[in-house]
């Protein structure tokens, strides 16, 4: 049987394989763990579907895999390796870590009707025909609200349908050729959930300008890890989608480093390491209970802000791939020796490679200590949401 990369996640279509942990000829059961794969921030482990013994491996460490590839042929296996092994071939034909950059929207959204018969008809998507909701990533959704743009107009040529970033980048083409015969064009209708597309847009999706730097002097060039593409893309729609407001202020905390110093022992006895970090999670903890407006976040869909009623703190980990920001759950609600430990145990993971998407989601605020590096003040980039 053909193993074939399983479904990583919404949104997650694609990763490096970081580590192969078998090899041609070796002897696994059922989820034993074949590789590694870093998507987004995180690394995941690919589990067996079946036990057998590894055939063929058709990829290697470093290489770029999307859902429904074959890794690998199993011998003695049964079954198929996941529903992405029973997809259409043409599904495999436009992986989305392939997908062009999306050219900026024109300012006119030209009606459906206004394809021709050719066009029209293979712009009718099949979430439209069976009344479900269009399979797209989240980031995906957003680029087509803000250009005004009904996803339910578009055939995806991912799997199972899923519109891929490449779909999106076609019909707009499609929209702007159509614009460009001379056909009367018009605004798209706002909606209550989606707005006309407008001449602007916070995102302007060009090509990216190739640049010989080598002509000035000797270059050294090495591919740029995921995560790395991840963060870069993340901190630039964040700095530009989101206002920005800094305000230093100074705090003596002799008194905080003496209480410190008096219970660093006790809480070593209980195997927990007691840090100026720590004592700042409680306070921040305390004070967002307070003034809860700063523990909540802006839904753009519905114009409302919500303010949640747990306190879930991002915590920002220095790691050789990157900087990651693992969550600490309810931290409002747990003493200052269960926060040491859960500090420290996320800590860990997060520079072990070890921790998973989930364990980096939901947060309601973020504390980055750079005390470590020395200086006087900076200003972080909101991590949205």
């Amino acid at each position: 049987m053909d193993v074939r990369l399983p479904k990583l996640g919404e949104g997650a279509e694609s990763g490096a394989v970081v580590s192969l942990l078998v090899k041609e000829g070796d002897s696994i059961t059922k989820g034993q763990i074949l590789l590694e794969i870093e998507n987004e921030k995180a690394v995941a482990a690919v589990p067996s579907p079946e036990t057998g013994k590894i055939g063929k491996i058709v990829i290697k460490v470093g290489d770029k895999i999307s859902v429904g590839q074959v890794i690998m042929t199993l011998e003695g296996g049964a079954g198929s390796a996941s529903p992405a092994a029973a997809a259409p071939a043409k599904a495999k034909a436009a992986p989305a870590a392939k997908a062009k950059p999306i050219a900026a929207a024109p300012v006119a959204v030209v009606e459906e009707t206004e394809f021709s018969e050719d066009e029209e008809s293979a712009e009718e998507g099949s979430a439209e025909k069976a009344g479900l909701p269009v399979a797209a990533a989240p980031s995906l959704r957003r680029i087509a609200f803000d250009l005004g743009i009904d996803l339910t107009k578009i055939r995806g040529s991912g799997d199972g349908g899923r519109v891929l970033t490449e779909d999106l980048r076609n019909y707009i083409q499609r929209l702007r050729a159509a614009a460009s015969r001379g056909r009367t064009a018009t605004v798209a209708p706002a909606t209550s959930t989606a707005p006309a597309a407008v001449a602007y847009s916070p995102f302007q999706f060009t090509a990216p300008e190739s640049i010989d730097f080598a002509k000035w002097g000797p270059v050294t060039r090495k591919p740029m890890a995921s995560i790395r593409q991840t963060i870069a893309k993340r901190m630039v729609e964040n700095a530009v989608t989101l206002p920005h407001v800094t305000q230093f202020d100074q705090a003596d905390i002799t008194a905080l480093l003496e209480l410190r110093k008096k219970y660093l022992s006790a809480y070593e006895a209980k195997g927990a390491r007691l840090t100026v970090t720590t004592l700042l999670l409680k306070a921040v903890a305390s004070t967002l209970k307070k003034f809860p407006i700063f523990n909540s976040s802006v839904d753009d869909t519905t114009q409302e802000i919500v303010f949640k009623d747990y306190v879930h703190l991002g915590m920002a980990v220095d790691t050789e791939q990157g900087l990651l920001v693992p969550v600490l759950r309810d931290v409002d609600k747990k003493d200052l020796v269960t926060l040491c430990k859960d500090l420290q145990a996320l800590a860990e993971k997060a520079r072990d490679r070890k921790i998973s998407l989930e364990e980096m989601r939901g947060g309601t605020f973020t504390i980055s200590n750079q005390g470590a590096i020395g200086g006087g003040h900076f200003t972080p980039i909101i991590n949205k949401p």
